[in-house]
C-alpha cells in the first residue's frame, strides 16, 4: 500500500512539473542585450505631433513616479538628475522583483537599475543599465547577496552551453528582468496614448408640420 501511495505521489509530482514547464524561447539567446560588456536594455520611439518640451515634461513625470515608488535598499538610493541645458533625465531606481508570492512563500529580490531618458525633437530614447539584485536578505534586510546583471543574467551566465535552456536560479532572474523591461517601455509609450473623444453628432429635430418632398 505504501509503495502504491509513493508511486501515486511521484506521478502527481511529475505531472505538476510538466504543467509548470514554460516556453522560454523569448528569454533565450539575445533576450538580454549587452553594450560594451554591460547589460543594457533600450527602447526608441517617436511621438509625432508633440513638441520636444511636451515630451520631456511627460517623461519627466514618468521617471519621477518611478523614483517616488522606489524602495530603500542597502547601499542604494533613488535620485533624479537633470543636467542644465540637457534633455536627458536620469534616475537610480530600486523595485521589488517578485518570483513567488504565496501565504507561506514569498520569494523576491530588490531590483536596482539606472534609467536614462533622452529627448530630441519628437524622438525619445530610453536606456536601462547598471542593473543589480539584492537577494536572500533577512528580516532586518541584512546579510543578503548582491548579484550584478553581467554576472548573473547574461547569455554566458544564464544559458546552458547549447543556449537552449535557462539555468534554474539565474533563469528566474532573467525571465523577470526581461518582462519588467518590456513592461517599463510599454508603459512609457502608453503614456502618450490618449483616447480620442468620440464625436457626438448633433440630433436634428424632427419636423412636425413640414414634410420634405
Amino acid at each position: 500500500m505504501k509503495k502504491l501511495l509513493l508511486c501515486m505521489m511521484l506521478i502527481a509530482a511529475i505531472g505538476a512539473t510538466a504543467k509548470e514547464k514554460k516556453d522560454d524561447s523569448k528569454y533565450l539567446k539575445g533576450a538580454v542585450p549587452e553594450v560594451n560588456g554591460m547589460v543594457t536594455f533600450s527602447k526608441s520611439f517617436s511621438v509625432p505631433g508633440k513638441t520636444e518640451a511636451e515630451l520631456r515634461d511627460v517623461m519627466n513625470d514618468f521617471v519621477n513616479k518611478l523614483v517616488e515608488n522606489s524602495i530603500p535598499a542597502p547601499g542604494n538610493y533613488a535620485r533624479m538628475m537633470e543636467e542644465e541645458g540637457s534633455n536627458d533625465i536620469t534616475a537610480r531606481v530600486c523595485e521589488w522583483l517578485v518570483f513567488t508570492k504565496k501565504v507561506f512563500n514569498l520569494d523576491r529580490a530588490r531590483f536596482r537599475y539606472q534609467i536614462k531618458v533622452s529627448v530630441t525633437g519628437q524622438h525619445i530614447t530610453m536606456t536601462v543599465d547598471h542593473i543589480s539584485y539584492y537577494y536572500n536578505e533577512d528580516m532586518e534586510t541584512n546579510n543578503g547577496e548582491i548579484f550584478k546583471a553581467e554576472e548573473w543574467i547574461s547569455d554566458k551566465e544564464a544559458l546552458n552551453k547549447k543556449q537552449t535552456k535557462l539555468y534554474p536560479i539565474s533563469g528566474k532572474f532573467r525571465r523577470k528582468t526581461v518582462d519588467r523591461m518590456e513592461e517599463l517601455f510599454d508603459t512609457a509609450m502608453d503614456t502618450f496614448e490618449v483616447e480620442e473623444p468620440k464625436k457626438v453628432e448633433p440630433v436634428k429635430p424632427k419636423r412636425k408640420t413640414v414634410v420634405e418632398e
